[in-house]
């Protein structure tokens, strides 16, 4: 199924929310945009990663990622893509999260969203409006999921962290950095932990592991990953990504287990 995800339905009181199923054969490429709906959104089959002012996401099947109303966001699959979406009326998303967020997909999460994409574009009957409320429920109580890459605030922090962003194989450590930003290195290691959770090079090799996801969605060999993200020894990258994602580059491209998900 064709749907443009960056024009929503209308929604309303009678149809507090509207999910879709979408498939296609290619990568899919969402521009930046934002809406008055709240929407949750996940991928069945692929990789979907999500970027917001305030962090970006790469999120496999068995999570799904919250984006509340008015947010702007931009999504990206790798690979052929089959996922699912559901928008919420901005009155119904007053007891959901107000900041964008990853969480696990339960069972009755997908199986309430499931039964929901095969709903007419109308006003809700008695038994669906009970299936839309387990599903507002399930997205108020699922637990988050560290599956993001927060982005710092202060301009010249965010610059850093875009440069990193640009080339991912760049080593430089933080006083080449806060030498290149104007900022001394222990304001950007202090700062920097402070506004993100992670110190400067955590940040980087947490970078590392959602760019080498994207790049084994899209079937690239291992020893390419690793090069291209700046390791001159395969081995060592391999560890790293076992470390942190608790299976092998190898074993992950040959699809993660549902449990799979950041250790750091």
């Amino acid at each position: 199924m064709s749907f443009d995800t960056s024009n929503p339905p209308i929604l309303s009181p009678s149809l507090p929310l509207r999910a879709i199923r979408i498939a296609q054969p290619q990568e899919r490429v969402t521009a930046a945009h934002r809406h008055a709906s709240g929407q949750l959104f996940g991928a069945m089959r692929g990789l979907l990663s999500v970027a917001a002012d305030s962090g970006q996401w790469v999120v496999p099947a068995s999570h799904c990622v919250w984006m509340p109303p008015h947010h702007v966001h931009a999504l990206r699959s790798h690979g052929p893509f089959a996922g699912w979406s559901v928008y919420v009326d901005e009155t119904s998303c007053a007891s959901l999260p107000a900041a964008p967020c990853v969480m696990r997909v339960s069972g009755l999460l997908r199986e309430a969203v499931d039964r929901a994409s095969t709903w007419d574009d109308v006003a809700l009957d008695v038994r669906q409006a009970r299936v839309a409320g387990v599903i507002l429920d399930e997205i108020a109580a699922a637990p988050y999921e560290p599956f993001g890459l927060p982005l710092p605030t202060d301009p010249r922090l965010l610059r850093v962290a875009r440069a990193i962003l640009d080339d991912l194989a760049d080593e430089r450590g933080v006083e080449a950095l806060a030498a290149w930003a104007g900022v001394s290195p222990r304001t950007l290691a202090r700062r920097f932990t402070l506004e993100t959770g992670f110190t400067p090079s955590a940040w980087r090799q947490r970078a590392r592991i959602l760019r080498a996801l994207e790049l084994l969605a899209s079937g690239q060999p291992v020893t390419t990953i690793a090069l291209d993200l700046g390791y001159d020894n395969v081995s060592a990258f391999i560890a790293m990504f076992k470390r942190v994602m608790g299976v092998t580059p190898g074993k992950y491209g040959e699809g993660p287990a549902p449990e799979t998900y950041f250790v750091v």
